[in-house]
């Protein structure tokens, strides 16, 4: 895939750098990454780079903002090394992501929509720190620390001492954890969450959700953008 570019025209580090801001190191770092095929070797050992060295650099700075640095790199060397099912499956990870994303936004409107301040939460919807975290994909001490920031408030066994989460922690846990990957800060989270518990509804959210909303269709166009520049790449021929 990717590999047959037939120009003999050679490139030096810096002029990939120079056509993308970059420097050469990172150029540098990025073949040794496995970003770029590995560059040829003047008979005094400086390195020479193709057209297809560019189309890579390309594709990857495509990929990046849709899918993340690390997966990004991950997409490019899975297809460096042949192993193209795996570089698809990383894609399709990310839109997956979108996806759920998209979904979640969905039910976070919806359930401000129907939420009552005063919501009596059952017991049996209560957990603990760990099966929490773990539900949401971060550390324990993520939620430590939201806990300091006044964003999420369990209660603690008075047997144990182990933080019990109900159904409104984990709610405001989930909120928390979507608007971080959101963009926003914890100072920005707080008055929101604040609002939501004080009045129940969607009018103190609807603002930072109008932005999750427009950051996902930004990403969703850049998933596009990526996906066009990796395909470049796959059938380049110079």
């Amino acid at each position: 895939m990717g590999q047959n570019v037939k120009s003999s025209e050679r490139l030096r580090p810096v002029d990939l750098a120079r056509a993308h801001g970059l420097s050469t190191q990172a150029i540098r770092n990025y073949e040794q990454a496995g970003i770029l095929p590995a560059a040829d070797r003047t008979p005094h050992g400086y390195r020479t780079y193709t057209p297809l060295h560019a189309r890579a650099l390309e594709a990857f700075l495509a990929l990046v903002p849709g899918h993340g640095h690390r997966t990004a790199t991950a997409i490019m060397r899975a297809v460096n090394e042949g192993a193209a099912e795996e570089a698809f499956r990383l894609i399709d990870e990310s839109h997956a992501q979108l996806l759920d994303d998209r979904r979640t936004l969905r039910a976070v409107e919806n359930a401000l929509r129907a939420l009552v301040p005063t919501e009596e939460v059952p017991a049996s919807g209560e957990t603990f720190i760990g099966p929490l975290a773990e539900q949401l994909g971060i550390r324990p001490a993520t939620l430590r620390a939201w806990e300091r920031a006044g964003l999420v408030r369990p209660r603690r066994d008075p047997l144990t001492g182990y933080r019990v989460y109900d159904g409104a922690a984990v709610r405001d846990a989930r909120l928390t954890h979507q608007l971080r990957r959101g963009g926003h800060l914890l100072e920005q989270i707080a008055p929101l969450l604040t609002e939501v518990r004080s009045a129940g509804g969607l009018e103190p959210l609807e603002a930072a959700l109008r932005t999750w909303r427009d950051r996902l269709s930004s990403r969703g166009r850049s998933l596009l953008t990526g996906a066009a520049g990796l395909e470049a790449y796959l059938h380049a021929d110079g």
